[in-house]
């Protein structure tokens, strides 16, 4: 018989690995929920047209990326490739609008593109997302830079570099679009990757977004956004760049910065750290006013962000995983059968006051059971043998210094409260 596998693109995540996801998303539970942000739980299936209407049609996750299928009923469902429309869609199916001015909302969890697995992106990938709706003011999009920054700065990640760019509004937009397919109409299309030459009729903006070497030369020329934007969209801009500068926060200005969803608007941002090659970025976001509207729901404002915890993870490093999980308090031993039951009851004693262990209830010697202690890394190996059970007492043993001493069973908790 065959024996099964995990689907391409998908991963088990072990320790220490599984500490670095711990640890960031509980880091992000600590910065976000301090400025007022609340963990949404949504989940991990939705109607495939929210994601048509929400992300766009002509957009590489619609088009080619997306896991989608029929349920019994005929409906086309779809596993979540990112988490911005399913938050919005929340926001309005649950009326968040009739009961306060701004919603403030992080989620962590699973997302699922159909692409190339590759170092920091699978199929089934992990992302930390901040969604912050009902506020159109430019100091909103500087507070969530910075606590983007800061949340990155706990997790004690250096070499990053903030990207920058505005996209406009509805009003200045479409004058732009005419400016730059007048510029694509006049090149040489031919020398354009198969991808840009169909973003050519689908949606041109995308095309300053390709990666490829010849699409970059060839576009390197192109008007710039930031060029053709309105009054408006400017002085935004300008109070966000401002605030940062005040708060010491650099950034980078990035004209070819478009993102690759339909819905962005006026500021956007990519995180991209410089030191894990090409596929550096480790968080990115921006401003889609226009979002809640087009899922049938109220014109209200909103900004967010995406975090890759797989990119984070690469950047943490697994031997700091390692030293992220929680040294275990104790671990018991027994020597002979006998003593399981009351090893058992003892261990649970220990716990509820307040420390945390397993162990190992099969009778083994004496040795072979220490380095099971050492294996667990426990700072205390209590054992158990006929004679200690028979004096109603255990033998603690003090992993790294060595010294040992009896303490009777009935004294645990007191023995337990002396180690605080």
């Amino acid at each position: 018989m065959n024996v099964l596998k995990t689907v391409k693109g998908f991963a088990d995540l072990f320790p220490p690995q599984s500490n670095l996801y711990t640890f960031m998303e509980n880091t992000a539970r600590s910065v976000f929920s301090a400025h007022g942000y609340l963990e949404l739980r949504l989940p991990i299936l939705e109607y495939t047209e929210l994601f048509q209407r929400g992300i766009g049609t002509d957009t590489d996750i619609v088009g080619k990326e997306m896991f989608t299928f029929p349920d019994r009923k005929g409906r086309s469902l779809t596993l979540r490739p990112e988490a911005t429309a399913g938050v919005v869609r929340a926001y309005i199916e649950n009326g968040c609008q009739s009961r306060e001015k701004v919603s403030r909302f992080f989620t962590c969890g699973p997302m699922f593109r159909y692409e190339r697995p590759q170092a920091g992106r699978m199929r089934q990938f992990h992302q930390i997302n901040c969604e912050c709706i009902g506020a159109p003011e430019a100091q909103t999009d500087a507070e969530i830079l910075l606590m983007l920054m800061t949340f990155l700065g706990d997790l004690g990640i250096g070499n990053l570099r903030l990207d920058m760019n505005t996209l406009g509004c509805h009003v200045c937009r479409p004058a732009y679009r005419q400016t730059l397919d007048a510029f694509l109409a006049a090149l040489d299309q031919d020398k354009l990757c198969p991808d840009c030459r169909r973003r050519l009729v689908t949606n041109p903006l995308r095309v300053l977004d390709c990666k490829e070497p010849g699409c970059k030369e060839i576009t390197a020329s192109a008007p710039a956004v930031r060029d053709h934007v309105c009054a408006d969209c400017a002085a935004h801009f300008a109070t966000v760049l401002d605030i940062l500068d005040a708060e010491k926060q650099p950034c980078h200005i990035n004209p070819r910065l478009v993102r690759g969803l339909d819905y962005y608007t006026r500021t956007t941002f990519e995180v991209v750290a410089t030191n894990i090659g090409a596929q550096g970025a480790v968080a990115g976001g921006g401003r889609y006013d226009g979002l809640a509207r087009d899922l049938g729901g109220p014109d209200v404002p909103g900004i967010g962000f995406a975090c890759g915890m797989e990119r984070l993870a690469l950047l943490l490093g697994a031997r700091k995983g390692g030293s992220l999980a929680p040294r275990p308090d104790f671990y018991f031993v027994i020597l002979e059968e006998a003593c399981a039951k009351r090893a058992l009851f003892a261990a649970r004693v220990l716990r509820r006051a307040g420390l945390a262990g397993t162990g190992d209830f099969s009778p083994g010697s004496l040795k072979s059971k220490l380095r099971l202690a050492a294996r667990a890394g426990a700072r205390y190996c209590m054992i158990l043998g006929e004679s200690e059970l028979a004096k109603q007492e255990v033998l603690i043993k003090n992993m790294d210094e060595g010294s040992q001493a009896f303490v009777p069973l009935a004294d645990l908790a007191h023995w337990a409260s002396g180690l605080f």
